[in-house]
């Protein structure tokens, strides 16, 4: 059994995992396999990561033939100009399929797909139905005539046909992009005009905390806009039989399907062959077209499903995602590990607080991965799960989003489950995957990511680009790895993608975290490094600031930017507090008083201001870059990115900022 020790120590681990599990584990498998084939005596994580990123050319075949991914012609090299960042090459030569490398376990009678959505509705779809039924609908698309390299949008909730319409287009060899359909017109304009798609998936409507929401006037606005669009195809999601009269080139995706498909042809392309589109996050500009190669986004997503996160056929894997962020393509490639996925659709707290902590007891889910300010909400909401739920099937929770700070770990192991391995894990849309990860080998410390992932060689530099250890700095990676983007669309001379990621440190990936390698070789992430404060030349990570500030319990959120102001930086502490409580001097001095006892006196907020709500994404992310605009007077595009655009109008023109 894994355990969990309750200690106050930093260096004692809150979880380590049993001797048992780690010798039954993929990595620990995946470890003797490398030894056995290398003719190595690797002993443990730390000596596989250092041969790891030592020896790509070594190391990403060994994942591909340990990971037995299907080709139809393998490689002539693994690695051309790796000195090259960007540039560089991966199995050349090499000829697949994304969707057959998902669809792997075609015969399965167990569930593929679990789906679950917040007015009650349950469907089950086994590997040999989702096989069937993405043969029929790739028969159609390629009856319209969509082929390789196409562009397919999905303006789509996180329903079985999102996944089943991804799977139909990567395999003719088609692009995929998607969005959620809480997106205003205006974000999925943005986003999916860039890319000019053939073809349209949506519904016609969706769910969200009680409500019924209808899509059809943003689907006519899109395609009224989108010049490139053939065909929309439309799935009954809210309505039965929803009028789609007014759109144009519309049809009902049961009447597109070809019944009669039986086998997919699928189509043998490149390693580096786009499979998928995603986008930046568009709130201090258009968001970038970031196009991800199918080789390397298999690879990478095998290495952490089935080796970093220990995911067996065995196992039930959800993560709670729209189909507008990364961890759904994440999720989705749990296929291939012949794991049951659940997907659920609509607000986490309804209908009630506890929605997804009764999926993982009704579902017996096993990985239920989420996002840091969920965790915080279930507690700042005072749920104990570990006494009112059965949570025998949870083995590992994986966080991701924001950093997830001490005291949630505190409340993972004190109120969810005591021996959970707690996974906080970290990237980004711009690699669909992690650099820092969870490890079924290595103890949990509380507020740290147990370890860089294999192959990536991942280190933090100072500013004079001189690789530190405990010490806060830059996350960069220094060699190249095959996630990598291919490209970013509509970027001919590629200099957007190079300032995106090189253009501080030439030749090395620049991440833009701010983050800091412990003494246990684990990560802590402190912040986006484009919102690290600088008070008086003292380098903060707004995570720092949180840490401290959320766990005050008169606070629901923060949000923490810093001012220009006399020639130097102050730091503004917006809080939203909860209902009938207001900010009190009392209140004003205890969070300055915390502040200084647990971080220091640089630390401390110039301005502590009450807001009655803290702007997010839509995926839930804090917008920190957006507010800190607005104070000093610049214009914010792409509001339709927001989950509550209104938000912002509180911050202009704030007459507490101008004192």
């Amino acid at each position: 059994m894994n355990t969990h020790k309750q200690s106050t120590s930093p260096e004692q681990p809150v979880w380590k995992p049993s001797l048992e599990n780690m010798a039954k584990s993929q990595m620990m498998h995946f470890l003797n396999f490398v030894n056995q084939q290398h003719g190595l005596n690797l002993e443990n994580y730390p000596s596989l990561y250092q041969w790891s990123v030592d020896n790509p050319a070594l190391f990403w075949p060994a994942i591909w033939n340990f990971c037995a991914v299907i080709a139809s012609k393998s490689w002539e090299k693994v690695i051309v100009h790796p000195e090259k960042m960007p540039g560089a090459k991966w199995f050349t030569g090499a000829r697949l399929n994304f969707a057959e490398n998902l669809l792997r376990h075609k015969h399965a009678t167990k569930p593929a797909l679990i789906f679950r959505n917040e007015i009650g509705k349950r469907r089950e779809i086994s590997y040999q139905s989702l096989y069937k039924q993405v043969a029929e609908l790739a028969a159609g698309l390629k009856n319209l005539g969509v082929t390789v390299n196409d562009r397919v949008a999905a303006f789509m909730p996180n329903i079985p046909e999102t996944i089943i319409a991804m799977l139909a287009t990567t395999s003719i060899g088609a692009i995929w992009s998607s969005c959620s359909p809480d997106f205003g017109s205006a974000g999925a304009l943005d986003r999916f005009n860039q890319i000019q798609p053939k073809v349209l998936f949506a519904t016609d409507g969706y769910y969200y905390h009680g409500k019924t929401h209808s899509s059809l006037e943003k689907i006519r606005d899109l395609q009224e806009k989108i010049s490139s669009l053939e065909k929309t195809f439309i799935v009954p999601y809210s309505q039965p039989t929803p009028d789609i009269s007014a759109l144009t080139n519309t049809l009902y995706y049961n009447d597109f399907l070809v019944a009669e498909s039986q086998e997919i042809s699928f189509a043998q392309l490149p390693f580096d062959h786009p499979v998928y589109i995603l986008y930046s996050s568009g709130t201090t500009g258009v968001p970038k077209c970031i196009a991800h190669g199918a080789g390397g986004v298999l690879l990478q997503h095998l290495k952490e499903l089935m080796l970093h996160t220990d995911i067996h056929n065995s196992d039930t894997f959800f993560y709670f995602t729209t189909c507008g962020w990364m961890m759904w393509n994440y999720l989705v490639s749990g296929l291939a590990t012949g794991a049951t996925l659940v997907l659920y659709d609509g607000s986490p707290f309804h209908p009630k607080k506890s929605s997804l902590i009764d999926l993982v007891a009704e579902e017996k889910i096993s990985v239920f991965g989420t996002s840091a300010k969920y965790i915080s909400a279930i507690e700042k909401a005072n749920l104990d799960p570990i006494t009112t739920h059965n949570l025998t099937s949870l083995r590992t929770i994986l966080s991701t989003g924001s950093p997830l700070l001490p005291f949630n770990f505190d409340y993972v192991y004190n109120h969810i489950k005591p021996d959970v391995q707690l996974s906080s894990i970290s990237g980004g849309t711009d690699i669909v995957s992690c650099f820092a990860l969870g490890n079924p080998l290595i103890p949990v410390y509380r507020g740290e990511l147990q370890c860089r992932g294999l192959g990536l060689k991942v280190e933090i530099y100072d500013d004079q680009g001189h690789s530190v250890h405990e010490t806060k700095g830059e996350l960069v990676c220094t060699a190249a790895f095959p996630a990598m983007p291919i490209y970013f669309w509509n970027d001919p001379d590629g200099k957007k993608y190079y300032h995106a990621y090189f253009a501080k440190f030439p030749g090395i990936w620049a991440h833009g975290d701010y983050a800091e390698l412990t003494a246990h070789q684990g990560m802590i992430i402190y912040g986006r490094s484009d919102a690290v404060l600088n008070p008086g030349g003292v380098r903060i990570g707004t995570a720092e600031i949180y840490r401290q500030v959320e766990k005050i319990p008169e606070i629901l959120e923060s949000l923490v930017v810093g001012q220009p102001w006399n020639n130097d930086t102050r730091i503004i502490l917006f809080i939203k507090l909860y209902a009938g409580l207001s900010l009190s001097e009392e209140l004003k001095n205890n969070i300055k008083t915390i502040i200084k006892q647990n971080a220091s006196p640089h630390h401390i907020p110039d301005k502590i201001i009450q807001i009655p709500d803290i702007p997010k994404t839509i995926n839930g992310k804090i917008v920190e870059l957006a507010v800190r605009d607005i104070i000093q007077g610049h214009p914010i595009h792409n509001k339709d990115t927001l989950a509550n655009p209104e938000s912002l109008k509180y911050f202009e023109n704030l007459e507490e900022l101008r004192k």
